[in-house]
Parts: structure tokens; C-alpha cells; sequence
């Protein structure tokens, strides 16, 4: 058996941890899980810790448990949240267990025949026939009220800062997730959850409630809950959460993501995010340090989980997309860039819009770049920036002969303009 516990403190990914853990994951294969709330369609880098903690687990010879929250996803967890979240149905949950399943193979092994393949279950499987007076009467009655009260999670929701109370559906939720623990411990020898440091009090309900009504050992252990140097909160931008589906998030925002950490964040990121190995890290980490504006932590962060989330395919895509704005890319580079992509890469870029009967026509350059679009002020500051050759036509220079007509679309849609080097400006065709 590999260290695990030896691994995941290195990387900075150990908060807290129960004491004997390491003992009892030395002396032979042990099962653990990681909870997952399906409340999209897709996980968000916000997953990503607790996906990377079962990955090391399983490297390290053990075997993960992904649960899928169907009947916890129902609820809402309390935890870190100051309003009660909204309750999805069934068919909503089942659809995003299928997306999230998915996700995680990228992950982690789910085919082979090694004892220590991973598993994914939903706990709406073993909720789902229980009764409320079952449950109360076979597990609430081993957990005290004082016992619940005291969980941050609650006290936080309880106390005067808190603009609205908690209601009795987010009050039990510490107590369906422990029978979770209990439930898995019981039928797959589940001995370890793992999570946020926030669901440190949820997850110790469940040791509680298997020393209690199983009589056997169980533990815990937490990662620290992710933080920006800056303070901003990790794993969102402008657009809100960086999502692993590229429907969501294309790969090029992604990559993107990543590129532009910080060199404090990066030194973080690279070893909770990747695999490198500790060697490597601390090499790659001293070369960062002798030449900061080469950014190779970074772009080493970034390549690595662009192709785990991603593809290979991928990271070439949004690396020749980055170049775009940023390096000497051309004509064909553009032409190969998806609608998407080159929406992304151009955001916040000014538009206008031709239209296609026009552009099929043939449009004089000068009457583009001032009359059809204003990119331009006047018709002779259009001639002055041709005559100085500073006018470029989807990354080629172009003269005032220049007319604009279909084959120079991209996407059968775009073209780029651009005077000078940083001015660009998108005719979008209609």
C-alpha cells in the first residue's frame, strides 16, 4: 500500500483528519467515499478536490466510492450556506448523476477487474423506500438534538447573524448523510469519508452513528476548503462557475482559467490539481522562481488538467486560440477556430453587423472599417491606417484595393478586423 495520507498532506490537501487513519489505510485495502451534490448537470472545479482525493486514494491501492446525492441532493446540504437552496425532483437528479458518472471517468477507473475499481452510488437508492417513522425511529433516535445543535453548520444558521432560520428538511440533513455512512459501511465496508472542511460535522455524525448503532470503527477526513491569494473566490469568473462540461465551459475558457493564476496560487494549484510527482513540482517550481514572466507553472497547470478534464485535442485548440490574441497566429489558424471558441477568445471585443446580401455583393475596405461598422472614425483615417499598412483582415495585412465578400468569413459568419496591434473589432454577419 502507498502512503496516502503521507501524499495528500505533501500537496496541502489534508485539513483534518480523525486519529488512527493512517494506521487503519496501511494494514490493507480500505473503501472510502466522497459525497457529490447533483444539483447540475455537470461538476464545476469546485468538485475538484474532493474527485482528486478519491484519484490518490485509488492510486494509492484503495478502493473509492463516488455517492451521487440523489436523496441528500433533495434536501440541500446547510453547510456554508446562509439560504435553504432549491429542491430538485427525480428525473432532474437522475439525469444529472448520468452527466456527473461521466465526468468522473475521466477520473477514476470504473471498468477494470482490480478489487479497487471505482464505484458509483446513488444514496436516493437506499433512501427512496425508507420511511419517515422508520427513520426516526432507526436512526434519529441515536442522535441527540444537543448532539446536532452543536455542528457548526447549524450553529451558524441558528445564530443572530443569520438573516433566516433553518427549517426542520436542512436540520436532518446531517443525519440522512451519517446513515449514508452507516448505510455503506455496512454493505460495501465503507470505513473513510471524505470531504470539504466545511462537512467535517456532518461527516462525523456518521462515525457516530456506525460506533453506535453498528458498533464498529469509522473515520474522517478533510481537505481545506480552496482559497485565491487574492481573496476572490476560486473557481469562478465573471461568468460564473468554470464548469468541466464544455457546453459550459469551453475548453479554451478552461485553459484559460488556469493560465491566469497567480504565482502564489499556481505554487498551490499544481500540486492539488495535478500528478506530478513531488520532484517534479519542486524542479519545475525553482525554474518558475529564476524567470517569473515565462509563467511555467502556469502553463504546466494549465496543459496538465486542460487534457485530464478535456483532451489533448483540446489543449492544442485552445492553446492555438490563445496565440490568436497573444502570438503570431494566421488566417488558417482563425478559420479553424469553432463558433464557440472564437466568441470566447474575442469577448468583449466591439461588433457590428453586415449582412450577408452585402458581404456576398462585395464591400470596399474603406466603407467596412467607417460607414458599415465605425471601427474607423472617418473614411480618412481608414485610408491614412491602409496607406501605413496597420489594417489587417482576419490576421493578413490588406490594402485599400481590399474588398470584403464571403470567402473571407469565418465560420461562414466572422470577420476579424484589426488596426494596429491590440485594436480588434468583430463583423459578425447576419
Amino acid at each position: 500500500m502507498k502512503n496516502f495520507i503521507e501524499e495528500v498532506t505533501w500537496r496541502g490537501m489534508l485539513h483534518d483528519v480523525m486519529p488512527g487513519t493512517e494506521e487503519h489505510l496501511m494494514e490493507q485495502m480500505r473503501v472510502a467515499y466522497v459525497g457529490i451534490d447533483p444539483t447540475a448537470d455537470s461538476l464545476h472545479i469546485g468538485h475538484l478536490v474532493g474527485v482528486m482525493l478519491l484519484k490518490h486514494f485509488q492510486l494509492a491501492g484503495h478502493k473509492p466510492l463516488a455517492l451521487v446525492g440523489g436523496a441528500t441532493g433533495m434536501i440541500g446540504d446547510p453547510s456554508g450556506k446562509s439560504n435553504e437552496r432549491n429542491l430538485l425532483d427525480e428525473t432532474t437528479l437522475r439525469h444529472n448523476q448520468e452527466a456527473i458518472k461521466g465526468q468522473l471517468s475521466r477520473f477514476l477507473d470504473f471498468t477494470s477487474a482490480a478489487p479497487n475499481a471505482a464505484e458509483l452510488v446513488n444514496n436516493y437508492d437506499w433512501m427512496k423506500n425508507f420511511s419517515f417513522l422508520d427513520f426516526i425511529r432507526d436512526v434519529g433516535k441515536h442522535i441527540t438534538v444537543n448532539y446536532m445543535m452543536a455542528k457548526d453548520s447549524v450553529k451558524k444558521r441558528l445564530s443572530s447573524e443569520a438573516a433566516e432560520g433553518m427549517s426542520f428538511t436542512e436540520f436532518t440533513y446531517q443525519l440522512v448523510q451519517g446513515y449514508d455512512f452507516l448505510h455503506l459501511y455496512r454493505e460495501k465496508s465503507c470505513t473513510l469519508q471524505m470531504g470539504g472542511s466545511d462537512q467535517w460535522g456532518n461527516i462525523t455524525t456518521g462515525t457516530e452513528l456506525v460506533r453506535r448503532i453498528a458498533s464498529g470503527k469509522a473515520y474522517a477526513l478533510t481537505c481545506p476548503l480552496i482559497t485565491k491569494a487574492d481573496g476572490t473566490k476560486f473557481g469562478k469568473s465573471e461568468g460564473g462557475n468554470i464548469w468541466l462540461d464544455s457546453a459550459r465551459t469551453s475548453p479554451y475558457k478552461f485553459y484559460q482559467y488556469w493560465l491566469n493564476t497567480s504565482d502564489v496560487d499556481a505554487e498551490k494549484y499544481i500540486k492539488i490539481f495535478t500528478f506530478l510527482s513531488k520532484e517534479e513540482i519542486e524542479d519545475l517550481t525553482e525554474k518558475h522562481k529564476e524567470a517569473p514572466h515565462m509563467r511555467l507553472l502556469q502553463k504546466r497547470l494549465a496543459e496538465e488538467i486542460t487534457v485530464m478534464v478535456h483532451s489533448a485535442d483540446d489543449l492544442e485548440n485552445a492553446i492555438k486560440a490563445s496565440n490568436i490574441l497573444f502570438g503570431n497566429s494566421t488566417s488558417d489558424d482563425l478559420k479553424q477556430l469553432d463558433q464557440a471558441t472564437f466568441l470566447d477568445v474575442f469577448e468583449g471585443v466591439p461588433q457590428a453587423e453586415i449582412s450577408r446580401n452585402e458581404i456576398e455583393a462585395g464591400i470596399n475596405i474603406v466603407d467596412v472599417l467607417n460607414e458599415k461598422t465605425g471601427f474607423l472614425k472617418s473614411n480618412g483615417e481608414a485610408r491614412r491606417a491602409l496607406t501605413a499598412n496597420s489594417i489587417s483582415v482576419n490576421r493578413e495585412k490588406i490594402t485599400e484595393e481590399f474588398v470584403l465578400s464571403s470567402k473571407d468569413l469565418i465560420n461562414n459568419q466572422f470577420v476579424l478586423l484589426q488596426s494596429g496591434k491590440k485594436n480588434y473589432f468583430v463583423v459578425r454577419v447576419v
